[in-house]
């Protein structure tokens, strides 16, 4: 994929860069920006005002931006309008491959919440019956991963489906007025899919591949600011241990900050991990396969090593 090919998936890019692109230099630092999408630890962050709290005695203040997918959050990342985030398994490959100023600094399994959805009257039964169809997906999301992964499962190819690439606000309505045939997605749109969009479940992706979703930084804002940076995953993780202990005001923090309903996100929280890790060995060899993947693809125009931008904490 083209540098430019990888910049029109951004759309939403222009309206974060509006919050200011700060130099990270060496100097102190004043404000931190958390990109973050509608579910996950770091909306439970922003609701409990973690990072806030944990911060103030510093003198440093704390940004939230929403972004619809992975894909323009890596690209605000990219150019320094976004220090830290949560993502899905692709959107770093196609941003590394992109040449994107990123790395990794923490891994958190996928053990539900995503998949490919169909109409509950539709006549596809298993992954063989969606060769010929138009499935929506983002294009360079973990869905399009998923997709990947569950056409090779069944030895169809990409070529054998017609992918639509629309976001996840666009592909909802698409769905449910019949303009795709199936629908590949995460929580909580999984969940709106399921309960309000009389969507059924063709194939959960973990019954499919090994899915991670990730914690990625902006490269210089790590190099700089290595230890600002590892005090937020900690809070970030400290979070995420709570969440696992406390799943029912899970779902109201995320319905309150995101404004999708209690029950749906009482839905995704109720299966949502929210352990949250070192990028270990195991992790960057399964993020190794879905970079190859997509190389062998031609969807990312050259190989790449996940390993090289895997960040580590020098004063650990």
């Amino acid at each position: 994929m083209q540098r430019r090919d990888f910049l029109r998936l951004s759309v939403g890019t222009a309206a974060a860069a509006a919050f200011g692109s700060r130099a990270n230099a060496q100097g102190a630092v004043k404000e931190i920006r958390i990109g973050y999408q509608k579910t996950g630890v770091l909306v439970i962050a922003r609701q409990q005002a973690t990072l806030e709290k944990h911060f103030k005695a510093q003198g440093i203040e704390v940004k939230w931006i929403e972004f619809s997918s992975g894909p323009p959050m890596m690209e605000a990342m990219n150019v320094g309008s976004v220090d830290y985030g949560a993502v899905g398994d692709s959107p770093p490959v196609f941003a590394q491959a992109a040449g994107a100023a990123i790395v990794y600094a923490a891994g958190q399994p996928i053990t539900n919440g995503q998949g490919i959805l169909v109409p509950k009257d539709s006549p596809i039964r298993s992954i063989a019956d969606l060769k010929g169809k138009r499935i929506g997906f983002t294009k360079g999301s973990s869905a399009h991963n998923v997709v990947v992964q569950t056409l090779e499962k069944a030895g169809l190819t990409y070529a054998d489906i017609t992918p639509v690439y629309l976001t996840p606000p666009d592909a909802g309505p698409a769905f449910a007025n019949g303009s795709i045939e199936a629908w590949a997605i995460w929580d909580p749109y999984f969940a709106i899919g399921e309960t309000r969009q009389n969507g059924r479940i063709l194939i959960n992706a973990r019954d499919v591949t090994k899915t991670n979703s990730f914690y990625i930084a902006n490269r210089d804002f790590a190099k700089n600011h290595g230890a600002i940076l590892q005090q937020i995953v900690d809070v970030t993780t400290a979070t995420g241990r709570w969440a696992e202990q406390h799943r029912d005001e899970v779902a109201r923090s995320l319905a309150a900050i995101t404004g999708v309903p209690l029950d749906i996100q009482t839905v995704a929280a109720d299966r949502a991990n929210f352990v949250i890790g070192p990028v270990t060995d195991d992790i960057v060899t399964t993020q190794q396969g879905v970079a190859d993947r997509f190389t062998k693809l031609g969807l990312i125009p050259k190989p790449i090593v996940i390993r090289d931008i895997v960040w580590r904490n020098p004063a650990a």
